[in-house]
């Protein structure tokens, strides 16, 4: 019995460890972004706004939230 909670629960547990990881290769993108991108200021308010909140999102596990608004950084910089 449990072999099969350690076979059930172990892909769960890498599959969140893998996801989290993604969190900091989006911000780094967007920041490595920053640093060319041509934004007006109320462009480049949003995305380090959504920078600083994805970072938050992440440390506090809510990984999800936090690719999310990263992506939209990403997008508003058009990377």
């Amino acid at each position: 019995m449990k072999t099969m909670i350690a076979t059930v629960a172990v892909p769960f547990s890498l599959a969140g460890a893998a996801h989290a990881g993604q969190c900091p290769s989006l911000w780094a993108k967007a920041e490595e972004a920053m640093t060319t991108a041509t934004l007006d200021d109320a462009t480049k308010a949003k995305v380090t706004e959504l920078i600083t909140k994805g970072k938050a999102d992440h440390e506090s596990g809510n990984h999800a939230d936090s690719e999310a608004g990263l992506q939209e950084a990403l997008k508003l910089l058009g990377a």
